[in-house]
């Protein structure tokens, strides 16, 4: 008998990429609540009620609820499962990992690598002095990089403070519905939801390791390198495996374990950024989420034979994953940003029918476009604070050469036409 595993905000893309899990005769992935639904306006009693509707409304067995997204998935998840008695990580783990400032308390009382960090108040004129420029301020919840702001100077510091007191309370008001919900530590309740955080700013090589946790048990399954656009923040690609050195992933695997432990993420996958430094072989662990990332889905299944998706199901279901490690048709992958940065409107973009010619002519790509003609790129959500993603492009090759040479391949395939337009309300360092 197939089971059934619901999952929240399933979109197209990813669906596609569940399909090629093996064993797909056992399970049958309905979605839960759609994209649009859980990025607009966030109301979480109105988002749970919908989702207890769908459940309650089907006609068969709830076997999971799984997602892969940030906030509110991230913590719709635990509350539906709890309700259920289905597998899936505490609430409380959850949110330890998603209020920036409580997962910076909780990750120092374990490691030492932890950048220098404070909560800074809104009318604040400088950061606190055990704290030094250059510093990244951003709310303690956020995602993809929203409203994070690197700033060298008191006059940056402030104009950054009042961009994310304009902005914070978008995604800090409703997390506060998951915030009364268990027992926070005294600073923790008093900063809120909305609060902003300062960190030291570290440097180096930015690196992402995944795992999951079962049994109260860490285990990391992969590490993927993370490029950046020359003197800029955004990301330029992904690639799996890393490149680091071997004794570079052990301890990045131990700090990992270390920190899942202490937090009590369990029942759940994970994944955690890092920078490691290769001159002062310094680490810093940047942050903490707790789900695997989709964006690597596409390229484990290029290398591995599977799709970190698998590792999900099989938690969701409370079964221990299968890891079989580079069974997959490709020994590299990458996920390439192709970004724009400064503002347009685009005239045109490719569409599915450009993606399947290039997935026919290329093999090992796919991409998935990320405007549509008429968009104005200031006018798009979930962006950066510094850049405009237009397309994502996911190639399998032998080698780092290789999949440089079928990037441009795919790029020359994906013609964009965007129109100049002046920066409306520009931001301090935003292009």
């Amino acid at each position: 008998m197939s089971e059934n595993i619901f999952v929240l905000g399933l979109d197209e893309h990813n669906r596609a990429t569940m399909d090629s899990l093996p064993h797909l005769s056992q399970y049958r992935f309905h979605p839960l609540l759609d994209i649009p639904r859980l990025r607009g306006d966030i109301d979480l009693p109105g988002l749970l009620a919908a989702a207890r509707a769908e459940l309650d409304a089907f006609d068969g067995t709830v076997d999971a609820i799984m997602g892969y997204w940030d906030f509110p998935v991230s913590t719709l998840v635990p509350i539906l499962c709890a309700e259920r008695g289905l597998p899936s990580a505490p609430l409380e783990a959850v949110v330890k990992c998603e209020h920036k400032y409580w997962s910076r308390l909780e990750q120092s009382t374990v490691i030492d690598e932890v950048p220098g960090f404070a909560e800074v108040g809104f009318d604040a004129e400088r950061p606190p002095e055990h704290l030094s420029y250059p510093l990244w301020l951003k709310p303690v919840k956020s995602y993809s990089s929203e409203l994070a702001f690197r700033v060298e100077d008191d006059a940056g510091f402030r104009a950054a403070l009042a961009e994310i007191a304009e902005g914070a309370g978008r995604l800090g008001e409703p997390f506060e519905f998951v915030l009364d919900r268990i027992e926070l530590p005294e600073a923790v309740a008093r900063a809120g939801g909305s609060a902003c955080l300062a960190e030291e700013e570290v440097s180096g090589q930015q690196v992402t390791v995944e795992g999951y946790c079962r049994g109260g048990e860490p285990t990391v399954y992969g590490i993927v390198d993370s490029a950046t656009y020359p003197d800029s923040p955004s990301f330029l690609s992904y690639q799996y495996p890393s490149s680091l050195p071997g004794p570079v992933r052990d301890r990045l695997t131990d700090i990992s374990t270390r920190v899942i432990r202490r937090i009590g993420l369990d029942s759940s996958t994970f994944n955690i950024e890092y920078f490691w430094d290769p001159e002062t072989d310094d680490i810093r662990l940047l942050e903490i989420n707790p789900r695997h990332s989709q964006s690597h889905a596409k390229l484990f299944e290029l290398v591995d034979g599977t799709p970190n998706h698998e590792v999900e199901v099989r938690l969701a279901l409370g079964r221990e994953p299968e890891l079989d490690p580079g069974h997959g048709e490709y020994s590299v992958a990458a996920k390439w940003f192709l970004r724009r940065f400064t503002d347009g409107i685009v005239h045109y973009a490719p569409n599915k029918d450009d993606v399947v010619r290039m997935e026919q002519d290329i093999p090992g790509t796919t991409a998935r476009i990320m405007v549509d003609p008429g968009v104005r790129l200031s006018d798009m959500q979930l962006q950066d604070s510094y850049s405009y993603e237009l397309v994502e492009v996911f190639v399998g090759a032998e080698g780092t050469e290789e999949l440089w040479r079928t990037y441009e391949l795919c790029l020359a395939r994906l013609p964009f036409e965007i129109e100049d337009v002046e920066e409306s309300d520009e931001v301090d360092g935003k292009e």
